[in-house]
């Protein structure tokens, strides 16, 4: 599967909590990172989703925020991801910023070059990867 999002996260169904119109998706990572997606439910019938299922998950890197220190930030995002500093490749205007989590995954994130310069990102810096749970795009595998 070839798409542009720049975040691919291959993981397992371990939950769904159905809504009036909606369901959240909790899915487990290989190395131990969860993420938690909302989709219709009708998507949630359409794609069989459910315990156990295989899924791939797609967030595109604008959609992805970052926070170099958390402690103390409450925001309505489900999910906060936390590695180090991977790499920083600075653009003219924007900069990918590769944040990688401790089992192993990378998060790509696009930022101004002025957050860059403000949050000190640099390779080894600490670094949280933020997602709001609608940002993410769940499919299934074919076969």
């Amino acid at each position: 599967m070839k798409v542009s999002a720049r975040n691919v996260f291959r993981g397992t169904v371990t939950a769904c909590t159905r809504g009036d119109v909606n369901a959240e998706v909790q899915v487990d990572l290989p190395g131990g990172d969860r993420l938690v997606a909302v989709v219709t439910l009708a998507s949630l019938e359409d794609l069989g989703l459910a315990p156990g299922r295989e899924v791939v998950a797609l967030v595109k890197a604008p959609w992805v925020m970052v926070l170099t220190d958390d402690a103390d930030v409450k925001l309505s995002a489900r999910n906060r991801l936390a590695g180090k500093v991977k790499a920083v490749e600075p653009g003219a205007v924007n900069a990918e910023v590769a944040i990688e989590l401790a089992g192993g995954d990378v998060v790509s994130a696009i930022v101004t070059r002025e957050a860059v310069a403000e949050l000190g990102l640099r390779p080894g810096v600490a670094a949280t990867a933020v997602i709001k749970a609608s940002h993410i795009v769940l499919g299934v595998p074919k076969g």
